[in-house]
């Protein structure tokens, strides 16, 4: 294969789904590919990766971005990849990576940039646009992409070398992430105590404003973790009740570790996860208390769950295939542009 130089550009207003994203592709894209980075200044810490890096004053939610342009400029990439926290705010990176090299986006989040000139123009001249669902792919298209220019590459996630090897301890450890799930898994959690089961919940992230309703609960906020795989693989069960319409990293990550997961049938999750996860409907506190009710005291359907969760990422979310199809899709932009010049 020919080496390809491409530049990333990641610019946001906090380290999030996206910038992880770009760190899995530095780390995993095949070797003809010679990446760069252009990073807004906020950011430029999350990627010690040693790749030539610009640093920039950050564009998002800005009319226009000429330190984007400079530095890609300087770059002098064969295409560019920008990666689109929503449809809105980097769209002056976008437009100006368009002046620059053949560009490609990665929409990770649909919403924001509603239908204008300006937006319609500027995805229309995407090269490739990249989407991690049917959900975001429709989208692209919505917002001016061709069709033929649009592909979807499932996420991608690390797939450990060895499993979680399934426990029947008591009591049983359910694992699960703060913020807007909490809720929903503490009313769950509060059930099972009724029924006297033996559970312990881990929740990470961001679970501040569940200090209050946790109380009495068997509950600990572990807040931001450092290690995840850690974490992981000192759970029975993950739980993400999620009433967003997304298909959660979190979800794929702990599915790879081996872990089995209980979480809701919002976005794609139904379509690609049905018999790889105990799965229920969104906002269904009986329904989810049901699930983990079940899943806490069967240690045969626990080990099933888990089999199928390792079988399901190892062939469809495995970060190497997400590198490798990304890699595919930007030399065929790169091509494609050649072609028509």
């Amino acid at each position: 294969m020919e080496r390809l130089n491409v530049a990333l550009v990641v610019d946001n207003e906090a380290f999030g789904g996206a910038e992880v994203y770009v760190r899995r592709l530095l780390r995993c894209l095949p070797s003809w590919v010679a990446p760069s980075l252009v990073v807004g200044e906020p950011l430029a810490g999350a990627f010690p990766e040693r790749v030539p890096k610009q640093i920039v004053a950050s564009a998002v939610r800005s009319v226009w971005a000429p330190q984007i342009e400079n530095a890609l400029r300087a770059l002098s990439p064969d295409v560019v990849h920008v990666n689109l926290a929503d449809a809105g705010a980097n769209l002056a990176a976008a437009q100006a990576a368009e002046s620059v090299a053949p560009t490609v986006a990665t929409l990770h989040r649909i919403g924001g940039a509603p239908q204008s000139s300006a937006v319609w123009d500027c995805y229309r001249r995407l090269a490739g646009g990249l989407a991690p669902s049917r959900i975001v792919e429709a989208r692209l298209r919505d917002l001016g992409t061709p069709a033929e220019r649009v592909t979807r590459i499932r996420p991608g996630v690390d797939i450990p070398a060895e499993p979680v090897e399934p426990s029947d301890r008591t009591p049983v450890v359910i694992g699960a992430i703060g913020g807007a799930t909490g809720p929903d898994l503490l009313t769950a959690v509060a059930a099972l105590r009724r029924r006297g089961r033996a559970v312990r919940v881990l929740v990470a992230g961001d679970g501040r404003d569940l200090a209050e309703r946790a109380r009495g609960l068997p509950v600990r906020l572990l807040g931001r973790l450092r290690d995840v795989s850690a974490f992981l693989r000192g759970l029975d069960v993950f739980c993400l009740p999620s009433r967003r319409d997304t298909l959660s990293l979190a979800v794929l990550e702990a599915m790879a570790h081996g872990v089995p997961c209980v979480t809701t049938a919002v976005g794609e999750v139904v379509d690609e996860l049905a018999g790889a996860a105990m799965i229920v409907p969104p906002g269904d506190g009986p329904a989810l208390a049901a699930a983990l009710d079940r899943v806490s005291t069967d240690v045969a359907l626990r080990r099933k769950l888990a089999h199928a969760a390792r079988e399901k990422a190892e062939q469809d979310f495995d970060v190497r295939r997400m590198a490798a199809e990304t890699a595919d899709a930007l030399a065929a932009a790169h091509n494609l542009s050649g072609s028509v010049r």
